[in-house]
């Protein structure tokens, strides 16, 4: 066999913002095989090399070649979502007798923190050090009150390992000087046979949750559970050619995960599996709630030119988007997602790679 690759954290310049701005790749390289590249801008994740069960690699996660097609109007491809990451009912919270309007950039609703939310910011970056010396890069800034219509400064870290067990692991820090709702999420786009192998119809999926969130047609949250239906339970691994179809919208439901040992403990999210290279995602997090996005935007709503100049086409791949329950200001008994002085937010999502 041949040796192991060591593990290593290389640098290059991706990019200029228009306000002249650069913009830095990071690339992590683990000694398990798995190599992932990601941007100071937006936390952005725009390669992630993973091994199928011969060993060959492939990059998963759908994205652009350059900095321009992260700029503007696109899904929020690879990147950090928030300082809220879901939809916030009727674009305002209340909070502590105080109503704050937020960017209706998802009408009716506010979507992950704005139309300038954390995903197009440009964020300090620096190698992390680990006892087991697995590569890991430390994404911090600072969210100035009124950002995006939020209270509070909030002092944000992210940090970005890639184990020797081909795991990404995000780990996330927060403090605030004053309440505000918090709660990112990673928003990558998985296709486990490879970013431009087309839709992903023949991967299985299986979601760790027995309700998800009750939403109108507009995908506004209604502030109560529901239980599963034949159309959105995915207890036990299905086809999702065969399941998107029966999906509202073909988009995906918010699914309350089952609960975890202690809160600090990562719970079962999400299983994703691709048979024909034998990739296996496993997506474990201390958060209370997986987002599944099918992808349903690309190609026709949000177009967006790849990796190559490839095209991604409906459904080209899938978000698992690990969360606190988004409308949680206004809802706290469904999730308190509420951070106050003096409490330092922490959680952490693991996607572990595999085959067989």
């Amino acid at each position: 066999m041949p040796p192991a690759p060591a593990a290593s954290l290389s640098v290059r310049l991706f990019g200029t913002l228009p306000s002249g701005e650069a913009v830095t790749a990071y690339t992590l390289h683990g000694a398990g095989g798995l190599v992932l590249e990601c941007l100071d801008y937006g936390g952005i994740v725009t390669r992630l090399l993973a091994p199928d069960r011969a060993g060959r690699l492939a990059d998963v996660v759908l994205g652009c070649d350059d900095l321009t097609g992260y700029l503007g109007s696109q899904p929020y491809v690879g990147a950090i979502a928030g300082r809220v990451a879901g939809r916030i009912t009727g674009a305002r919270f209340t909070l502590d007798g105080v109503t704050y309007p937020l960017a209706l950039n998802d009408p009716p609703n506010h979507l992950h923190g704005g139309p300038r939310g954390f995903d197009k910011q440009l964020w300090r970056a620096e190698p992390a050090s680990r006892p087991d010396g697995a590569p890991s890069l430390r994404l911090s800034r600072t969210s100035p009150a009124g950002e995006e219509g939020y209270p509070g400064t909030v002092r944000v870290a992210v940090t970005y390992t890639v184990t020797a067990d081909n795991t990404f692991l995000i780990e996330t820090e927060a403090e605030t000087d004053a309440p505000t709702p918090f709660s990112l999420t990673h928003h990558g786009y998985f296709n486990l046979a490879g970013h431009d192998s087309g839709p992903i119809h023949d991967h299985t999926l299986q979601v760790h949750a027995d309700a998800c969130a009750a939403t109108d047609t507009t995908m506004t949250l209604l502030g109560r559970r529901e239980l599963l239906t034949a159309a959105n339970d995915f207890r036990s691994p299905r086809r999702l050619g065969d399941a998107i179809p029966g999906l509202f919208q073909q988009h995906g439901d918010l699914y309350f995960l089952r609960p975890a040992a202690s809160p600090a403990t990562l719970r079962p999210a999400a299983t994703l599996a691709d048979p024909a290279s034998g990739r296996i995602l496993e997506v474990t997090t201390t958060e209370a709630c997986l987002q599944l996005y099918t992808g349903d935007c690309l190609d026709h709503v949000l177009p967006v030119v790849g990796k190559g100049g490839h095209r991604y086409a409906r459904h080209a791949g899938l978000c698992l988007e690990c969360e606190g329950y988004p409308d949680g200001a206004n809802t706290p008994a469904l999730g308190d997602i509420v951070l106050r002085p003096g409490r330092v937010h922490r959680q952490a999502t693991a996607y572990r790679f595999s085959t067989r």
